[in-house]
């Protein structure tokens, strides 16, 4: 008799063994995988858990070290031998151990070199952050369309490549065929005719001075917005109320909670203009005379120039050492704060 079950019906549950779960038929039940149990059944047991992680980060870090350890150490060891191009041909360098920085830290150029460092360094720097800072406090009030439409061309400003900028620039200020000796032409100053902007120090200082700063407060502008949109509307809405001018809402509420981030970008203009090298070798490879010449730029023409590599490399060590001495600064700042705050 054949026995015709409902579909609704519920199904009864099939007898489960006294001894433990319900076996497949046909066979013995096979073990399921396990992702790392305490018996370490699993393909990963406890050791090569906690190997994987640093297998897989070990290769960014071995090329880490190869691009950026290997270089510094070598350039390390160059300081501290007599390394000529006679040096260089036949790998027979002598160690001459702290002989090379002492020639260059007797060396009176080295030391105007590094004055003027610092003083593009702090004209540089001064220019980006207060322009900067204008740009980002104008593109918070702007509307929509206005906001957009600035930070845009802050966006293509930025991401122009850097030979293509310092070339427009060179082009700009050429005295026989520039835009900017025709114009100053057209305004009536005619002593602008043919004139040689790169010839002069102080001019060649400026145009390198402006390249960097165009080329720099983009970055800034867009980092210091990104933090002002972070400061609660409510705080200037009640320091409105109590009669606050715009004057004292930046300096009591907008400055102390962008300060953070102003501090960081701040740092970084500073390691990027102490190290400026590509806008003014090619634009005035550090002339006229030395009027450009950065620590950057006057070890490569130590290097290169004077092929004295040792003298070069110890200029470079130079650099990297108050490189890292501003980072150092940086950092004490930055764990002040940290700590001063509640």
């Amino acid at each position: 008799m054949t026995v015709v079950r409902d579909a609704d019906a519920p199904t009864a549950p099939l007898p489960r063994p006294a001894g433990g779960s319900a076996q497949p038929a046909g066979g013995s039940a096979r073990p399921g995988r396990r992702g790392g149990g305490g018996g370490g059944g699993g393909p990963v047991g406890p050791i090569g858990s906690r190997i994987w992680p640093y297998l897989l980060i070990a290769p960014a870090i071995l090329g880490m070290l190869y691009l950026l350890a290997y270089p510094l150490v070598r350039t390390v060891l160059i300081s501290l031998q007599d390394f000529q191009l006679r040096q260089l041909i036949q790998g027979d360098a002598r160690f001459v151990g702290l002989r090379n920085y002492e020639t260059l830290l007797t060396d009176a150029q080295f030391w105007q070199v590094v004055r003027r460092t610092f003083l593009f360094m702090a004209v540089n720097v001064t220019l980006i952050m207060l322009l900067a800072t204008l740009v980002a406090l104008v593109i918070e009030r702007l509307g929509r369309v206005g906001r957009i439409a600035v930070l845009s061309a802050l966006v293509l400003t930025w991401a122009m490549p850097v030979i293509a900028a310092t070339t427009v620039f060179q082009w700009l200020f050429h005295s026989e065929f520039g835009i900017v000796n025709w114009a100053l032409q057209q305004l009536g100053f005619t002593s602008f005719d043919r004139y040689p902007w790169f010839a002069h120090g102080t001019a060649a200082f400026t145009i390198v001075v402006v390249l960097i700063v165009w080329q720099s407060v983009p970055f800034a502008a867009i980092t210091l917005y990104s933090a002002l949109v972070t400061v609660p509307t409510e705080l200037y809405e009640s320091a409105r109320i109590d009669g606050a001018s715009a004057r004292r809402i930046f300096r009591a509420i907008t400055f102390p909670m962008i300060r953070p981030i102003f501090m960081l970008v701040f740092s970084l203009e500073v390691i990027w203009t102490f190290k400026a090298f590509v806008q003014i070798w090619v634009m005035t490879n550090g002339g006229p005379g030395d009027a450009t010449t950065i620590l950057p730029v006057y070890a490569v023409q130590t290097a290169l120039s004077s092929q004295r590599y040792d003298l070069g490399s110890a200029a470079s060590m130079v650099t990297v050492l108050m490189l890292a001495g501003v980072l150092v600064f940086y950092f004490r700042q930055m764990f002040r704060q940290e700590g001063e705050a509640p």
